[in-house]
Order: C-alpha cells, then sequence, then structure tokens
C-alpha cells in the first residue's frame, strides 16, 4: 500500500467524474470529502463519499465555481488534499494558488503551467521553441481589420479564429472567405469573453480533413515524462467529442513515437506535474499542436481499458512524489461512448427525472456514470450524464461490442445521444477507420420511423412507471405490459419522455 502525504481527500466537483476520484482514494486508503449544490444534495458522489459540504444554490457560479466555499469547504472536513476533476476549476490557476495558500496539495499541475497552456498563444510560443510541430498561424491578437485581413490572405483560405484563453469549442469560428473574416472576428470575440473573459483571439490555417489525436501524459515531479499512447477523437459536435478510441486505427507507430516523444517534450517545457493531454491535428501523415489540456480527460478510461492502468491513482502517486510509471504494453482496441442528455438530430441539451434504467455487463464493459433511477438532469450543468468504455481483442470486436452494450443499456425519462452513437458506429467510414471530425455533419440524425411510433407512447409508459413507483395501479394488464414493450424499443433508441 502506498503511504501518502495526505489522508482526506476533497473533490471538487461534481457526478461522474467526482464518483469515480472517490472510488480510487477508497482503494489506496484514503479518506473521500464530496462538495455538493442544492441540485446534488442526493447524488452518488455524495452518498459515496465519507464527509459532505453543501457549497450553495444550484447555478455553478453559487457554488461549483466558488474558490472561497470550496476552500470553506476542504478546512471544514479536514481535508489535506484536493482533486478538481475535470471541468469546472480544473484548469483555473487561481483555484491551484487558493489551495496551495490553504496548505492543500493540489493533484494536478502548478498554477504557472495550467496557466501557461490556457493562454493558446502563449502555448503555441512554448510548443515552437520545444520543437513541436504548430498549425501554420499568428501568435498575435490582430484587432486592425485590414491588417488581420492581409494576414488570413497570407496564410491561405480557409482559416480558423480562435480564442487565445480558452478551449472547448468556445469561441472558434472558420472563415472559407475574406468576406467572412469582419463578422466572424466580430463572433468570436463576443463568444471568447463570455466564455472566458478574454475577448483575445488568434489566426491559424485551418487544416484540411483533419483528425483529432490526443496524447496522455503523466510527469513526475523529477521531470520524468510518460506517454500512455493515443486516443482517437475526431467524432465530434460543435467541437465537442462523442466517440473515442485508442489506438487511433490510421496512426502509424513511427507517428505514435513521434508524437509521443513531442508530447513529453512541451509537458517538460512547461514545467509539468501530473496527468494531462496533449491534442494533434493529424492529417496526411503529418501532425500539429492544438492545446494541451492541463487535467484528467473525460475520455482517460479508453486508455486506461487498454493499458490496464488506474490513471487517477497515478496523479495521486505523483502528487505524493512517486516517480511517474514506465508505461506498459497496450492490448487489444478500446472504445468510449459519451451519454449525453440531448435531442440527438439537434444536440441541444435535454431535461427530465430518469424513471427507468439499466445498464449493460458482460467481459470488457464499463460504465462511468453517476445515474440512478429517480436522478433530474438539470439545466445547470454539462449534458454528458454517463460514459460507455469497451475493450475488445480488435477494433472490430470492440466496435461490435459497444453496438451490443448500447443496444442493451435501457434509460426512460430523457432523451440521449445514444442513437447518434450506434449510427456512427455502423457508418462505413468509421468502420474503415477512414474518417476524419467531419463524420458527424453526413451523418443523418432525424427520427427514423420507429421512433416516431414509440415516442407516441413513450410518455404514456414513463407515467405508468410514476403510478407503479407510488404504489398504485398492477403492472399485470396486456395493455401495461404493451407499453413496457414500447418503452424497451424506445430506452434502446435513447429516447425517453421529457
Amino acid at each position: 500500500m502506498l503511504r501518502f502525504p495526505f489522508r482526506r481527500l476533497l473533490v471538487a466537483n461534481r457526478g461522474e467524474i467526482a464518483l469515480r476520484v472517490l472510488r480510487t482514494a477508497r482503494e489506496l486508503g484514503l479518506e473521500s470529502a464530496a462538495v455538493y449544490s442544492d441540485a446534488d444534495r442526493n447524488a452518488l458522489h455524495v452518498r459515496r463519499a465519507d464527509f459532505a459540504y453543501r457549497l450553495g444554490p444550484p447555478p455553478p457560479k453559487d457554488s461549483y465555481l466558488r474558490i472561497d466555499r470550496l476552500i470553506e469547504a476542504a478546512q471544514a472536513m479536514h481535508c489535506d488534499a484536493v482533486h478538481p476533476g475535470y471541468g469546472f476549476l480544473a484548469e483555473n490557476p487561481a483555484f491551484a494558488e487558493a489551495c496551495a495558500a490553504a496548505g492543500l496539495v493540489f493533484i494536478g499541475p502548478p498554477a504557472r503551467a495550467i496557466a501557461a497552456m490556457g493562454d493558446k498563444v502563449q502555448a503555441r510560443r512554448i510548443a515552437a521553441a520545444a520543437g513541436v510541430p504548430l498549425v501554420p498561424g499568428l501568435d498575435e491578437d490582430i484587432r486592425d481589420e485590414q491588417v488581420l485581413a492581409a494576414k488570413a490572405a497570407e496564410i491561405g483560405y480557409p482559416v480558423m479564429l480562435k480564442a487565445a484563453a480558452g478551449g472547448g469549442g468556445k469561441g472558434i469560428r472558420i472563415v472559407r472567405e475574406p468576406r467572412q473574416l469582419p463578422e466572424a472576428a466580430r463572433l468570436a470575440r463576443a463568444e471568447a469573453a463570455t466564455a472566458f473573459g478574454d475577448d483575445r483571439v488568434y489566426l491559424e490555417k485551418l487544416i484540411v480533413e483533419p483528425r483529432h489525436v490526443e496524447i496522455q501524459v503523466v510527469v513526475d515531479r523529477d521531470g520524468r515524462a510518460v506517454a500512455w499512447g493515443e486516443r482517437e477523437c475526431s467524432v465530434q459536435r460543435r467541437h465537442q467529442k462523442l466517440v473515442e478510441e485508442s489506438p487511433c486505427p490510421v496512426v502509424t507507430p513511427e507517428v505514435r513515437r513521434a508524437m509521443s516523444d513531442a508530447a513529453c517534450r512541451l509537458a517538460q517545457a512547461v514545467g509539468y506535474v501530473g496527468a494531462g493531454t496533449v491534442e494533434f491535428l493529424y492529417s496526411r501523415g503529418e501532425f500539429y499542436f492544438l492545446e494541451m489540456n492541463t487535467r484528467l480527460q473525460v475520455e482517460h478510461p479508453v486508455t486506461e481499458m487498454r493499458y490496464g492502468v488506474d490513471l487517477v491513482k497515478e496523479q495521486l502517486r505523483v502528487a505524493a512524489g512517486e516517480p511517474a510509471t514506465p508505461a506498459t504494453e497496450p492490448r487489444g482496441h478500446a472504445i468510449e461512448v459519451r451519454i449525453n442528455a440531448e435531442d440527438p438530430a439537434t444536440f441541444l441539451p435535454a431535461l427530465g427525472t430518469i424513471t427507468r434504467l439499466l445498464l449493460p455487463g458482460g467481459p470488457g464493459v464499463r460504465i462511468d456514470s453517476a445515474l440512478y433511477r429517480g436522478l433530474e438532469v438539470t439545466p445547470f450543468y454539462d449534458s454528458m450524464v454517463g460514459k460507455l468504455i469497451v475493450h475488445g481483442e480488435d477494433r472490430a470486436h470492440a466496435i461490435a461490442r459497444c453496438r451490443r452494450a448500447l443496444e442493451e443499456l435501457r434509460l426512460v425519462g430523457v432523451t440521449t445521444s445514444i442513437p447518434v452513437a450506434l449510427r456512427v458506429l455502423g457508418d462505413p467510414r468509421f468502420v474503415s477507420g477512414e474518417y476524419d471530425t467531419s463524420i458527424l455533419e453526413s451523418i443523418d440524425r432525424t427520427p427514423s420511423e420507429d421512433t416516431i411510433e414509440i415516442a407516441a407512447l413513450a410518455a404514456a409508459a414513463a407515467r405508468f412507471a410514476l403510478v407503479r413507483q407510488n404504489g398504485q395501479g398492477t403492472p399485470c394488464s396486456g395493455r401495461t405490459a404493451s407499453a413496457w414493450k414500447l418503452a424497451g424499443r424506445f430506452e434502446r433508441l435513447g429516447g425517453g419522455a421529457r
């Protein structure tokens, strides 16, 4: 058993990632503490933790984004370490600094590394100095429209405007011809200001038919950097990932080594400590630095399934001063599907209460979620409610296993993105491995006739479930059984009554 210089860990997050971190902490003999908003008072991460502390009302600005309340919670529960999870304050240097000032071990990189990689312009400069290939573009924010137009013409259309202070698909505009540039710049700046409080943008060449490939790294306090292979993350909507896999089906061993070496050089150059991800665009045999995420990624289980590693454990080991574990030999193929509470046709968030839930199982199937029957999906937080991760002996086996598990999953009460994921897994381009970040644009997401037929009776089935739950009526009549049968078919398509 490892000996840690801290004994009680505060998980400054919610949902499936909070539960994920709490489980590893318990396995390692650490005590765990949770925080929650009023909307999450009955959440699984609150029930599973040894201690819990109320932060405030549901809106994140009044709860999970309150640095002062989180430090107060850590001190009230006598914690000596903090894990930020991902999202919320995970990449906020001010939070890392506040933890250090309060004498808390921050399970993540130093604040200076977070700040450096959070500024996309500075990150490009550091990457260039470390010899990491860059997408052709500019490092500075140009406000003069005529100068910006001249630089865009010099780079060559199409180009991309990107927020300097953030990521996650916010503050991005694609410009295919000169007349679009002024309005695109205005919109990109406005969105960047809203999302990050910083309206700076910079210009990059738009890479044609790109793939989004990332390298998982872990760096210890002595600067030893270990790369844990790559993840293919090109199935995206609104620049947000939906399906991830490892390994990338088109990356050669030579490119993999070069990409891994570049990721490690960048992490060392910025003085990184802990687990992080270096993201690249890959096109036609070449790769280009995109950004570094200074936290654990949502898709980290893909790497864990393929390498047999616990990356949260690695984070805690490195934070305790232990050396980074050498990478093991990978085996087979892993795929992750994000389960989002969204309308599959529009990707708009969906709300509701889960009235029926059956999760898939079997060899090589993992579910990371904080789902339970009765869970209310509210408008306050991210639409992702869970992740399905599978491992197979090869890619074909992993795809088949993933389809089987998705078809086995039953979720009534909230519309989800599962139908889109199933269509991706069955798309010939995905099956062949020859796809890029545009794959979702051409996949038909309109409801099938079967979906429409089932949706007509799904609300009745959901209402029946509530009546049954309250102890009224019986589930024995032929009509009732028919409603449940239809609801079961509806669930397989990822639907549900809102």
